[in-house]
């Protein structure tokens, strides 16, 4: 590898590192406490997820969708979540009359509200939201998407930089030497790990990259799909106008039709369309599959509760089962908990990239300072 080429790596590792260190390091603490949200929350809030008697027979959806309208305001329902597991509660989100979100967690069996709280005050909702975006919007998100191009630059370019001249001298860039100089262990950590933690690390950064930016899915659904066009995921309502149909169980029926339609076993979420034009999303996730969030979809007319479509996973695209993909793969949970656990190590490993190239970059300084 030619001294120049590397130089000039070094460079743009160097002041790319520099430029966009406190953002890597505020993504990679966010991102390992994601990585065991459902196992944190249901510690800290056990009543948003399990009742504490299993009962005989369930409520309606409709008779709890009932109820948040009725004593606590709720002017719109925007989504619905039910499990298969008999002792989790059913959870619902809805807008108040302030077009606040709020969230419910209800017991299926008697309908009871077990507990309620803003949306954006949950714990793992303010995380994401700094993970994401720095709780500055979209322009946060462009920071921390931009950053995550970076570090993925530097994953890179830092395996560039670590390859030996020689390969007689591989097994010495492959471990630690723990007995020497504080400098010595330091630049040993940040390479030596940065090697071995080279391919997660990439993965988790080319998904975030899909989450950030619409030209990086697309080139993925480009190179899946042979092209860029993605299969829309909202279909537009054939109803027009509300015809103020007397529903009684509206939400019931379309959840009932849903479970037939695929008939095994599974989590649904019922959606509702944020929009004027578009229909009802329910997705069905196969509980029992492996690999998480492989979920069929049906779409219903938002006024009627009728079948519009139904669309299952198998006949999905490769895009669309690689973006389906791209959730558990960055949050480590794609195989359960192993996968997790490595996912966590290798985000707290992230986290001290910046601080223990920093440290590089001033010893450098140091003695730069010292020969002069």
């Amino acid at each position: 590898m030619k001294k120049g080429f590397k130089k000039n790596i070094g460079f743009l590792h160097l002041w790319l590192g520099l430029g966009s260190g406190l953002i890597v390091f505020i993504a990679a603490l966010t991102g390992s406490i994601l990585v065991f949200e459902k196992e944190i929350d249901k510690a800290i809030n056990p009543e948003y997820y399990n009742v504490t008697t299993i009962g005989t027979t369930k409520k309606t959806i409709d008779y709890c969708t009932d109820i948040l309208q009725k004593q606590y305001s709720i002017k719109k329902i925007t989504r619905i979540y039910t499990y298969n597991d008999p002792a989790r509660t059913m959870q619902i989100l809805g807008k108040d009359a302030d077009k606040k979100a709020q969230f419910f967690s209800i017991d299926p069996y008697t309908g009871k509200v077990l507990a309620t709280t803003p949306q954006e005050s949950r714990f793992f909702v303010v995380v994401l939201s700094i993970h994401r975006q720095l709780l500055m919007g979209d322009f946060g998100e462009i920071i921390t998407g931009s950053s995550c191009l970076i570090f993925a630059f530097m994953l890179i370019s830092g395996i560039v930089l670590w390859w030996p001249k020689k390969m007689k001298n591989l097994k010495q860039r492959l471990t630690v030497k723990w007995s020497a100089s504080f400098k010595r262990v330091n630049w040993d950590f940040h390479s030596t790990f940065g090697f071995y933690s080279f391919f997660i690390l990439l993965l988790i950064s080319l998904t975030g990259l899909s989450f950030a930016f619409s030209w990086f899915q697309d080139g993925v659904y480009f190179l899946a799909d042979g092209t860029t066009k993605k299969p829309s995921a909202k279909v537009e309502n054939p109803t027009k106008t509300d015809p103020k149909l007397n529903h009684t169980a509206f939400y019931q029926s379309i959840y009932n039709t849903a479970d037939s339609i695929f008939p095994y076993k599974g989590n649904i979420q019922i959606r509702m369309p944020i929009d004027t034009i578009n229909s009802i999303l329910v997705l069905k996730e196969y509980s029992e599959k492996t690999i998480p969030n492989q979920s069929s979809a049906a779409y219903f007319d938002k006024y009627t509760a009728k079948e519009i479509e139904a669309r299952p996973y198998e006949s999905f695209s490769n895009g669309d089962k690689i973006r389906r993909l791209n959730y558990p793969v960055h949050t480590g949970s794609i195989y359960g908990l192993p996968t997790k656990i490595i996912a966590f190590l290798v985000s707290l490993f992230a986290l001290t990239l910046p601080i223990t190239g920093l440290l590089i970059w001033l010893g450098k300084k140091k003695k730069q300072k010292s020969k002069s």
